[in-house]
């Protein structure tokens, strides 16, 4: 039996996918509680739900599909009252969604936040510029200066799902990034598809060293983290800001998918591997100690064994920060899909583990390079029996974590303090605290 529309709807919003669709999922709930409307993320009660979905890979979007069959058997057996779908997976395949699972309300793509605020029941406000209900801890926020992409990665879907690339002014993301300070966010972590593509549509130029300039102005505001920073057309005039302002981090991430000159070539990456190595050069001699974190794709249509023997050595000489690594996934109405997906996964996932393997090492090898140095860490949280921070040299979730035990004596989520570094393993680093509640 279906339930009645009886009480207050309350709205429970779940997010899936990358940190692009964390930070649509809070400006979502922010106009949602500015038209009094009581909404929770993620939580065990809610009768009406709008899942955010990712479709970028095949992993990911099985994990959307598995969630919306998950909440359409809600429905059906009355525990939920609405079910509604948003976001990269709805944008992309609404028409066959809508045929296989006929029991969802409605279907909206990326950029349809003023209908789905409608069909809640609310107003798009736009005078809500960077008001949003945060769900991560209270002390770092990311930050979107641009939606859409205008690269024409091969293998990438990702344009068929957000679109164009748009640039948000200088003015509102300051005006966001106040807000959010005020707030208590101590870390803003800059996203986009690709930040270095930031201006050329409003300004006639990539501006994003403008706009760092302007950021760090910001009062509250202690690190400024870069996330996705294309290899081509890289605006090297931000070397100078991320060498000479102290709250951006000495951190970049920077895509760079492989090496091999065949594959970077059908890839459409618009590079070469002298062109890679010589950009990693320059950013290594312009700022002394930046990490670079990087992602590669394995098993790409073609791939061969010597290409993949390239990619394995150049990451072995390279002796990246921080990496991570994918198999390839073949999806429609890309470029790649025209090829040939000819390696298999048993293969694609034994080069995965080949490649990590090798950085596993690398890690192991820097960290131990750690001991006995002090560094800046901020306290994400606490498990156990150890407090979990972060250098600047770490982004949430994805890098390396610095460990204190509980027993150092009281810190707080969200503080900065000095430690030092003690021992380390491949990816955590186990240390002492030497100053707690740092204020810089």
């Amino acid at each position: 039996m279906r339930t009645r529309g009886t009480g207050k709807k309350k709205i429970n919003v779940i997010t899936l996918g990358c940190s692009k669709n964390i930070y649509d999922s809070e400006v979502l709930m922010g106009q949602l509680e500015a038209n009094g409307k009581e909404v929770v993320h993620e939580a065990e009660d809610g009768n009406i739900i709008v899942i955010n979905t990712c479709g970028f890979i095949d992993n990911a979007k099985q994990e959307s599909i598995d969630t919306i069959l998950h909440f359409s058997d809600l429905k059906s057996r009355g525990k939920v009252e609405k079910v509604y779908v948003t976001g990269c997976l709805s944008e992309r395949y609404k028409p066959e969604l809508q045929k296989e699972i006929p029991d969802i309300d409605d279907w909206f793509g990326t950029r349809d936040l003023p209908r789905l605020l409608k069909t809640l029941g609310a107003d798009y406000k736009h005078e809500l510029v960077g008001q949003r209900l945060l769900t991560t801890p209270s002390h770092f926020a990311y930050l979107k200066i641009s939606e859409g992409c205008d690269r024409p990665c091969s293998f990438c879907a990702i344009p068929l799902m957000r679109g164009k690339h748009i640039s948000t002014p200088i003015d509102k993301l300051v005006i966001q990034a106040e807000k959010l300070a005020a707030k208590g966010v101590k870390e803003l972590i800059l996203i986009a598809q690709d930040l270095t593509y930031y201006g050329l549509d409003i300004y006639k130029k990539r501006n994003l060293a403008e706009l760092l300039r302007e950021l760090v102005k910001v009062d509250g505001i202690e690190w400024i983290r870069l996330h996705y920073l294309f290899p081509t057309g890289f605006p090297e005039d931000i070397l100078e800001v991320i060498r000479e302002e102290e709250k951006i981090c000495n951190y970049i991430d920077i895509p760079l998918q492989h090496i091999s000159d065949s594959v970077l070539k059908s890839m459409r990456r618009g590079t070469t591997q002298e062109k890679t190595e010589k950009l990693i050069e320059r950013i290594r001699k312009a700022v002394p100690g930046i990490t670079i974190r990087t992602t590669l794709i394995v098993g790409y249509p073609g791939e061969t064994n010597e290409d993949f023997e390239i990619l394995s050595n150049w990451v072995e000489k390279s002796r990246f920060e921080r990496l991570g690594c994918f198999t390839y996934s073949h999806e429609e109405n890309t470029h790649a899909y025209l090829l040939e997906d000819d390696v298999d996964e048993q293969t694609k996932q034994e080069r995965a583990n080949d490649i990590m393997d090798i950085q596993r090492s690398i890690s192991y090898e820097l960290n131990q390079e750690r001991i006995g140095k002090e560094f800046k860490v901020i306290i994400d949280k606490v498990e156990g029996d150890y407090y979990i921070g972060r250098t600047e040299f770490d982004s949430p979730d994805v890098d390396n974590e610095v460990l204190i035990p509980v027993s150092e004596g009281y810190l707080r989520v969200g503080d900065f303090c000095k430690v030092l570094v003690e021992s380390a393993s491949d990816y955590d680093l186990h240390a002492k605290v030497i100053e707690a509640d740092l204020h810089l």
